[in-house]
């Protein structure tokens, strides 16, 4: 499976924050956070789904994968989503070892493999 997804109670407000709180604590940061729902109906188009995109990064990660292959910055930074279906908040993500599967790169994957492994981490504490 490409991705990796999670449910929680919690409203969107208190998932995202939540979140932001795990990954700070694994030195991963919030460089961007886009409200889709919101920009869409800016845009006057009909779109009624909370859903909100946060690119995250741990800039020694980022640094040490772009020494490695220059390529896998097409794949930076991380996104995670947080979004709601069926009356529930998901927060999920793309699996960094799927998308950089791609490059065909033993150490890249690697690399990708362990950072997936903390961003997992930071999910299933931010839903606990």
């Amino acid at each position: 499976m490409f991705h990796y997804t999670v449910e929680t109670n919690q409203n969107i407000s208190e998932a995202i924050q939540s979140l932001e709180q795990q990954l700070s604590e694994e030195q991963f940061g919030v460089l961007w956070q886009f409200d889709l729902q919101g920009k869409l109906q800016e845009k006057g188009l009909d779109f009624n789904q909370p859903y909100h995109v946060l690119e995250v990064c741990n800039p020694k990660e980022a640094k040490s994968v772009l020494e490695e292959n220059l390529l896998a910055g097409y794949f930076l930074p991380c996104k995670i989503v947080v979004y709601e279906e069926e009356g529930k908040t998901k927060i999920g993500m793309p699996k960094p070892s799927a998308l950089v599967s791609m490059l065909e790169d033993e150490e890249v994957k690697k690399m990708a493999a362990s950072i997936e492994n903390r961003l997992i981490m930071c999910m299933n504490k931010a839903v606990a």
